[in-house]
């Protein structure tokens, strides 16, 4: 009997970093989050997540806000639609590699 060949579908490059992704699973379930709390969640340095960020800002998978806290400045990151889908997707061909074959 011969054997189909499954065919996976790539994932996101830009989702499959492991801080991308932690910011994104952060920030699909709340409405906002700021810098410093996105940083103690993930355990990254302030120079690597800022990186991360301007990437995931520059994909428009999520808007960056700098507000100011009185004197302090404050980073807002918001995902967006394009984000919310790309980061579905990215779920839903996870499970696709997942899938043990029945037998």
């Amino acid at each position: 009997m011969e054997e189909k060949q499954k065919t996976f579908k790539p994932l996101d490059p830009l989702l499959h970093s492991e801080l991308r992704l932690a910011v994104m699973s952060i920030l699909i379930g709340v409405v906002e989050a700021d810098f410093v709390y996105i940083k103690s969640q993930t355990g990254a340095t302030a120079g690597n997540l800022s990186v991360q960020l301007d990437k995931l800002s520059a994909a428009g998978y999520i808007e960056v806000e700098k507000t100011f806290k009185g004197k302090k400045t404050c980073t807002l990151c918001r995902i967006t639609g394009k984000g919310r889908d790309a980061f579905a997707e990215y779920v839903e061909t996870l499970k696709q590699y997942l899938q043990i074959p029945k037998g």
